[in-house]
């Protein structure tokens, strides 16, 4: 995903990075294990995805659909997502609200070990807090792609 990279932005605290931290661990534990209802759960009952190819899965019952349709490609590789490069910025307006961007490569390792590589993304998520627990209320998923090297006059 080709995007502008921002010169300043605003930081959580560590206690808040932690917290995000382990959500998403937890929430990507529940999808490589194919709890499909407990990932489900991790987003707001209105939750939205955004998929890479523009599809959009919007309310936990329409993303359990697509996902049920998904597991036949997941017998026999076990699938792990790897995040790294997170941001964290607190919504000025809404103190309860989190926006996070981080690049995902997602790994599929067969019977014997051997390990294909997905194309790799860039995820922005709005997190809310509601009853003191985080949930995801928006994904948007963007397939990264070559970003073109600036000209620069002789």
């Amino acid at each position: 995903m080709s995007q502008a990279v921002r010169k300043t932005y605003a930081q959580v605290s560590g206690e808040v990075y932690a917290e995000v931290r382990t959500f998403y661990a937890w929430q990507m534990r529940r999808v490589d294990a194919l709890d499909i209802e407990g990932f489900a759960a991790t987003f707001t009952e209105d939750g939205e995805v955004v998929h890479a190819g523009g599809a959009v899965q919007r309310g936990r019952e329409e993303m359990l659909a697509g996902m049920r349709a998904a597991l036949p490609r997941y017998r026999d590789i076990a699938v792990r997502h790897w995040f790294d490069h997170v941001l964290i910025e607190p919504d000025p307006a809404d103190a309860d609200t989190l926006h996070v961007s981080y690049y995902s490569l997602v790994t599929q390792t067969d019977r014997e070990g051997n390990v294909v590589f997905e194309p790799t993304f860039t995820v922005e998520d709005e997190l809310v807090r509601r009853g003191g627990v985080l949930y995801t209320r928006r994904r948007v998923i963007h397939r990264d792609t070559p970003v073109e090297p600036p000209v620069h006059a002789g």
